[in-house]
């Protein structure tokens, strides 16, 4: 796997996410409509949202940081590059269900909060969108795969 194919598919992957939770985020709200707060003590969405929202934004950073942490040094381009894109799916599938949960529990309930808690993970998911610098800063290089990294980006 090429450096510069390796960030396409990966950056398709990511704003294919983005784009499938832009989607149904805008079709939860056209059928819904409503934007108001609720505290219905029934709507046990009320507690599940938040909760799995804030451990999937904390949880993903942790199991994240700590995969490339142990990506080791001596491994081939092609293998660091491999682990590095099932890394980063990893943490992009943390965040993205959360979001689906919290459009459907909007969907369902028209709570205004389930649907800031989609929108402000989208967000946050967009901009974990993988770019050369990120790539060249967290994984564990070589200088001869530094060098590689900066001919392919020019």
């Amino acid at each position: 796997m090429q450096p510069k194919s390796f960030i396409k598919t990966l950056t398709i992957i990511h704003g294919s996410l983005c784009i499938g939770l832009g989607v149904f985020g805008a079709f939860a709200y056209l059928q819904n409509g409503s934007f108001a707060v609720t505290t219905d003590s029934n709507d046990v969405f009320i507690y599940i949202v938040p909760i799995i929202a804030i451990a999937s934004y904390f949880g993903s950073k942790f199991i994240y940081q700590n995969l490339i942490r142990n990506l080791p040094k001596g491994e081939p381009l092609t293998t660091k590059l491999q682990r590095y894109q099932l890394t980063s799916i990893l943490k992009y599938a943390l965040i993205e269900g959360p979001s689906f949960l919290a459009l459907f529990a909007y969907y369902n309930s028209g709570n205004a909060m389930h649907l800031v808690i989609a929108i402000s993970l989208l967000i946050y998911l967009f901009f974990q969108r993988p770019t050369w610098e990120k790539l060249k800063s967290e994984l564990p290089l070589s200088l001869e795969e530094e060098k590689e990294f900066d001919t392919l980006k020019q």
